[in-house]
């Protein structure tokens, strides 16, 4: 989930007014500068890269369930299964395409959100912005998962393959894995799962979002009443890490 908690919005007749046109950017603090956005795409790469990588091993009995459920038939079996037929380290195939593709969708993913959000709330304007600020959670998560995917979706066509095919079929490192997808006009590598990937993920990723903020907006709305500036660094990630596990 995402690892900052966003400012709360702020209805516009306490925002700071200006000759100048309004930015959503400078109405937050911190302000949404260019380093901000950096260390979102940051957390997005640790935050994603990490977790999926971390249960590879759930992901490959997961991909043989799907391709051939009357041999995986449960969690436990397909991980016994593998590992008899092809050794303990087969439970790992695939972590490398995993490891860089989901790197690089969290970075847009989290990195992105941020940007669209505050372009989309500038160009609605400071009103709007706030009265319409869900519709703005939605659109923005959609337009950065609509990005994250398509630098997603190479090395998810990648893992996919090198996880589901038989011991020996297929290249197991990524380097050869990408020869062999190149080479091959019938995978349609690389972009051939993407409207199917963008049917999985952005859904997902605008529920996220848009329950993460509403999430947020509640803490600090009913429990933490205080200006949110007003608490401490450990308060504002607890509550951003009890939002995100909410949502």
């Amino acid at each position: 989930m995402p690892k900052q908690a966003p400012a709360v919005p702020v209805a516009p007749a306490v925002l700071a007014t200006s000759a100048t046109k309004w930015d959503a950017r400078l109405s937050h603090n911190p302000v949404h500068d260019n380093a901000f956005y950096g260390k979102c795409m940051i957390g997005g790469i640790l935050s994603c890269g990490i977790t999926h990588t971390g249960i590879t091993p759930l992901d490959v009995v997961k991909c043989n369930m799907q391709v051939n459920p009357t041999k995986y038939k449960s969690l436990l079996s397909g991980m016994k299964t593998i590992a008899s037929e092809e050794g303990i380290g087969a439970l790992y195939k695939g972590w490398a395409p995993t490891a860089f593709g989901y790197s690089m969708q969290g970075m847009c993913k989290f990195g992105f959100y941020d940007v669209f959000k505050d372009m989309y709330s500038t160009m609605a304007g400071e009103e709007n912005a706030y009265k319409y600020r869900g519709a703005i959670y939605l659109a923005g998560s959609a337009s950065a998962e609509f990005f994250a995917d398509i630098l997603l979706c190479p090395m998810e066509m990648i893992k996919v393959k090198v996880q589901t095919s038989p011991a020996g079929t297929f290249p197991v490192k990524l380097s050869p894995a990408l020869a062999a997808m190149k080479a091959n006009p019938e995978t349609r590598f690389p972009f051939g799962s993407l409207v199917p990937l963008w049917s999985r993920q952005i859904p997902y990723t605008m529920a996220k979002f848009f329950f993460f903020e509403k999430v947020v907006e509640a803490f600090y709305t009913y429990v933490f009443t205080e200006p949110k500036s007003s608490y401490p660094k450990s308060t504002q990630l607890g509550i951003t890490f009890a939002s995100g596990y909410l949502a």
